[in-house]
């Protein structure tokens, strides 16, 4: 994979990244390529074994060595300029690649920034060699992206420890995970106020996942909680500090989300210019009609529009600014609704090709929607977005 593909050497180029991110960006885009084959194995295998190969190769290439900062590569960045820039190269390459290696590093995170140190040494080597497969359960039906409304409870046991019972919905590795970070009510106020954070292995008595099948398949499904024990060393931070936990993790991951979606529509653009320009028609090929430039030229304008975002949201993260959140939140909400615009552009320039299963646009249009639900929906987001305005007006002296 040339550099010039799954990525846009030109905002590389700008003072976001530095030479490592640079580099990383050259690496995983020859490491994608080279593994072009196990890619096409990948996608006939059932998503099961598919997660589980997946995440195994991700941590023996090295490429989750920064989930153990005790033991991370110098060589390369691990940041969150880092993260995006992987995930833009993975999610061009293969969405489960992508998939693997954004839950991985999702489940991770919370043990790095809140887990003790035995927390840390027991499961984050297994995690960044990719021994231990870890999941993050806060999603419920009744909740939905409303964090504060979470309703699993981990009530105390009279020998010590908690007790959980209720169930988490829509749970990606669900069905792989050896290990889950759960929010859970303990009950010390309403709302936020009341949740904790605990890590549960997914052999705990009482835990089942119920498997779930979606449009475009993965490890995916609902995990009940029937009662489950947990001693008191489970628990992830300072008991009702769940809810910043959870919000600390969305609100780094989702400009991670925008950088997959900007792999994701920048493989459906390239697959859209190379379609248009070798298909002829009308006596001249498709790329020399009017009506399909402006749509190629509409793409490009939105490709550049989410790149730029995601890169500044990631910087401003890197950088550790305040505002960070509110920029990972624009960025995610611009790179995955526009993605999905660029891959039904995509579609629709290949016409009855577009739509032929196993054809690389029928996957993309499968692949992409889900970008604009989880780790905050778009319609959600925006309503953050927009509440942050008095503030930001306020800041000003408006």
């Amino acid at each position: 994979m040339d550099l010039n593909t799954s990525h846009d050497p030109e905002v590389l180029g700008l003072p976001f990244y530095d030479d490592g991110h640079r580099r990383l960006a050259q690496q995983i885009g020859v490491w994608c390529d080279i593994y072009g084959e196990l890619w096409e194995t990948v996608r006939r295998m059932p998503p099961d074994e598919a997660g589980r190969r997946l995440v195994r190769l991700l941590g023996e290439e090295g490429w989750l060595s920064g989930l153990d900062p005790s033991a991370a590569s110098p060589d390369l960045p691990w940041d969150f300029r880092a993260v995006c820039l992987t995930r833009e190269a993975l999610a061009y390459a293969e969405d489960l690649a992508d998939f693997a290696y954004s839950i991985q590093s999702l489940s991770a995170t919370p043990v790095i920034r809140y887990g003790d140190k035995e927390q840390q040494a027991r499961y984050l080597p297994g995690m960044a060699n990719g021994t231990l497969i870890g999941a993050f359960a806060v999603s419920e039906k009744e909740a939905g992206s409303e964090v504060a409304a979470v309703g699993l409870t981990a009530r105390r046991a009279a020998d010590g420890g908690y007790v959980l019972a209720g169930r988490k919905a829509w749970i990606a590795h669900a069905t792989i995970a050896d290990l889950f970070v759960v929010i859970a009510r303990t009950g010390e106020g309403p709302g936020p106020l009341g949740l904790s954070a605990f890590l549960v292995p997914a052999d705990t008595p009482g835990l089942r996942v119920e498997r779930l099948d979606a449009i475009a398949p993965r490890s995916f499904g609902h995990v009940h909680f029937d009662d489950c024990p947990v001693p008191d060393e489970a628990l992830l931070g300072r008991k009702g500090r769940g809810f910043v936990v959870a919000m600390d993790l969305l609100d780094r991951f989702r400009m991670t989300v925008g950088a997959a979606a900007v792999g994701f529509a920048r493989r459906a653009a390239d697959a859209a210019l190379a379609h248009t320009r070798g298909r002829e028609a009308y006596g001249r090929t498709l790329f020399d009609l009017q009506l399909v430039k402006a749509k190629l030229a509409d793409t490009d304008i939105r490709l550049n529009a989410a790149s730029l975002l995601v890169a500044r949201a990631a910087w401003e993260c890197d950088q550790g600014s305040r505002g960070f959140a509110r920029h990972s939140s624009i960025a995610k909400v611009y790179a995955t609704e526009a993605a999905q615009e660029i891959v039904d552009a995509s579609v629709q320039l290949f016409g009855a090709a577009g739509v032929v299963r196993g054809g690389v646009t029928e996957r993309l249009y499968r692949q992409i929607r889900s970008l604009r639900i989880y780790e905050g929906a778009t319609d959600v987001l925006r309503l953050a977005i927009a509440d942050g305005l008095d503030m930001r007006r306020a800041d000003r002296g408006g």
